[in-house]
């Protein structure tokens, strides 16, 4: 079994432009919390390479030095047995490129050297929705009564009626919800605001919610977070992911199941319903139409799949006549 080798300390330099690149990745460019995690670690993974090798200044970087540390980032093990896969590769390649093109346009480097190196090839993994049925199997999974029962109902719903990021999810506040108008308010992606539509069956779980569970979360203290945990506070994102993991498994539903399985269901169950596609661009609170275009292909391979089943003469080849 091999382990991993811990990647040297980057030169200190090199981390203090990475730190202020990241600054301005959050103050002017406004993007969110996890997404400068991300970015940190995936510096920290180049920078420590780079230190690997004596490279301790921007100057000392060629594109060369990059290419190789693409080539040895795939073939490294995060994990016993566990390598990076293209599409992380291309995503830390993605933060190299910000990183270095900052640089140039700050006027600390001559020159970019991670912009003529070319991105891997990512394979386009069509998004896992659930069927209705799986879906409405998934929300009988949660006790009828209790006050955990109450909040997790209300998380379920809220995902699958709004089709939210988790982050978007357990960012809400109290005030984000207007009930009597039937819709939510999140912050998503480069924290652009957006107002989404949910049904009734979200309302009554969140009317339900908090009426009679978030009352006796909160235990007298004043807390704005809508979904709060059994100690009153803001539900994280890992325990969304853990109450979602029990009732898939309550469900019966072996294939993995994560709350972006949820916001996928929304969208395809959407267009299947016969929703337009920029409609659903604006509920997904997508930048470019063309990320919600994946989701056609999804309707696309289904309508193929009932379209085989059902159609006498789908897969019978012609009569030749003599």
């Amino acid at each position: 079994m091999t382990t991993p080798t811990p990647e040297p300390l980057p030169a200190r330099r090199l981390e203090r432009l990475a730190d202020r690149f990241l600054d301005y990745l959050a103050v002017e460019r406004g993007l969110a919390p996890n997404t400068i995690a991300a970015y940190r670690r995936d510096l920290r993974l180049y920078l420590g390479d780079l230190a690997g090798r004596g490279i301790s200044a921007e100057g000392q970087v060629g594109e060369r030095d990059v290419a190789e540390f693409l080539g040895r980032l795939r073939e490294r093990e995060y994990a016993p047995g566990r390598c990076y896969s293209s599409a992380t590769v291309a995503r830390v390649l993605a933060a190299v490129r910000g990183f270095h093109r900052y640089l140039v346009r700050e006027g600390v480097a001559a020159v970019d050297p991670a912009g003529p190196v070319g991105s891997p090839r990512v394979p386009r993994a069509l998004p896992k929705a659930l069927s209705a049925e799986e879906v409405e199997e998934l929300l009988a999974a949660v006790p009828a009564d209790g006050i955990a029962a109450g909040r997790d109902r209300a998380i379920l719903e809220t995902l699958y009626a709004a089709g939210l990021r988790i982050s978007e999810l357990t960012g809400l506040d109290v005030d984000d919800t207007d009930l009597d108008d039937a819709t939510i308010r999140c912050l998503g992606k480069g924290s652009k605001e957006r107002v989404v539509p949910v049904g009734r069956a979200a309302v009554e779980a969140l009317r339900a919610y908090l009426t009679q569970a978030r009352p006796s979360l909160t235990k007298g203290r004043p807390e704005p977070a809508l979904f709060l945990n059994a100690r009153g506070r803001r539900l994280t994102r890992q325990g969304c992911w853990k109450l979602l993991k029990k009732y898939a498994s309550r469900a019966n539903l072996t294939r993995r199941i994560s709350p972006h399985t949820l916001r996928h269901s929304f969208a395809t169950h959407l267009l299947d319903g016969g929703a337009d596609i920029r409609a659903v661009q604006e509920l997904l609170g997508h930048a470019s139409v063309s990320t919600t275009q994946v989701y056609t292909l999804v309707n696309r391979d289904r309508l193929r799949a009932v379209y085989d089943s059902a159609h006498p003469r789908a897969k019978r080849p012609p009569a030749h006549r003599t």
